[in-house]
């Protein structure tokens, strides 16, 4: 099998620009989306349209997934990292306060949230093999397994022999993003250590969804580059993914540069119009993609968004290692703009005509796939 590859990122932005009224029109009314269907769905033509792809977005996602919201939140295992990153808070080079929780502050922090209603976790860390590498997520994963519906991890990639090791684990869904397809800027943004190489984290998605995993999140920092050239790199990635393996389920994260240490500053202005229009076109592009909101985004927005599009919500997060149980508390990654609580947000859920899941059936999937 082929690895995963793009054409050039300037040629993305083209095609995503061209694009006239009549095109957009086509897009919205297609029931089989093709890759010049999304460049006209991100097209400024199309953003002159934006009621129109939210009511389109709208209609295939209670076709697709009727009024199921699911709920999950973040675990921060540590913020050691190896990688210079210039827009991180968790940067080798950023003079911030580190740690990395043992197993049972791990523990801990998962049965707080636990306690509160979530069923479904994602393990987080910075990207330092050494402070928390495969044995460390195993052990972790083996001690919740039996007490949460899934268990996804966001840390750094992983050979494919790797991902096998924790799906045995219980480990049920992969999150990475590439941060930029943009191979040019890439590098200036990425001084030091292992994510220096664009083509191993590109090929990451694909080593997680051959290794057995059930599920595979991709995503863009958005703010780095030009934001429809970003959704059509998506779009193209989301496709071949679908394409290659067509029994794992496909996530996309949507994540805004927020406030860190380090100071970083948006290269690109990505406005709540623009998200808006890149999550209404991937949905309009791929009708079975999950499509996440995280706490990143303020509260008025994300009650704006519900029903509209996406189908999974991050709820009562925090991004710093411990933060939950505010013991010795670390720094965290980025500014959470929605402080709400759990069941705060699945109120306002509920108060949409939709219906805020904790749980599911994949731990049943898990335990069979494992035997």
């Amino acid at each position: 099998m082929n690895n995963f590859s793009l054409p050039d990122f300037k040629q993305l932005r083209d095609m995503s620009r061209r694009a006239d009224e009549a095109a957009v029109q086509q897009a919205l009314r297609t029931n089989r989306p093709t890759l010049n269907d999304l460049a006209a769905l991100l097209s400024p033509a199309a953003g002159r349209r934006i009621t129109a792809l939210a009511a389109r977005s709208a209609e295939i996602t209670r076709q697709r997934f009727g009024c199921a919201i699911q709920i999950y939140a973040p675990i921060y295992v540590s913020n050691y990292c190896i990688n210079r990153c210039a827009y991180c808070g968790f940067s080798a080079g950023n003079r911030i306060k580190r740690r990395v929780l043992d197993i049972d502050e791990a523990a801990r922090e998962a049965e707080l949230l636990k306690g509160r209603g979530v069923n479904h976790i994602l393990l987080v860390s910075g990207e330092s093999p050494e402070r928390a590498g495969v044995d460390y997520f195993v052990a972790l994963a083996q001690r919740l397994r039996d007490h949460f519906a899934a268990i996804s991890i966001e840390i750094q990639p992983l050979d494919e022999d790797e991902y096998a090791q924790l799906f045995a684990a219980g480990i049920t869904s992969v999150a990475v993003y590439q941060e930029t397809y943009d191979r040019e800027l890439y590098p200036t943004l990425h001084l030091s250590g292992k994510k220096r190489d664009y083509d191993y984290r590109l090929a990451t998605p694909q080593r997680a969804a051959a290794a057995g995993m059930r599920e595979v999140g991709i995503g863009a920092l958005l703010g780095l580059s030009d934001w429809r050239a970003e959704g059509m790199a998506l779009g193209m990635h989301l496709a071949w993914l679908r394409h290659q393996f067509w029994r794992t389920a496909l996530t996309v994260s949507f994540p805004r540069l927020q406030p860190a240490a380090g100071g970083f500053t948006a290269l690109q202005q990505v406005g709540e119009r623009q998200l808006s229009q890149l999550l209404f076109a991937l949905r309009i592009f791929d009708h079975d993609v999950g499509l996440l909101i995280s706490t990143r985004e303020e509260a008025r927005y994300r009650d704006g968004m519900l029903g509209l599009g996406p189908t999974r919500y991050s709820a009562g997060s925090c991004t710093a290692p411990g933060g939950y149980s505010d013991e010795q508390e670390a720094t965290e990654q980025f500014e959470v703009d929605d402080h709400r609580s759990v069941d705060e947000v699945c109120a306002v859920i509920r108060q949409r005509g939709l219906e805020p899941v904790r749980k599911d059936w994949d731990a049943g999937f898990q335990m069979a796939a494992s035997a």
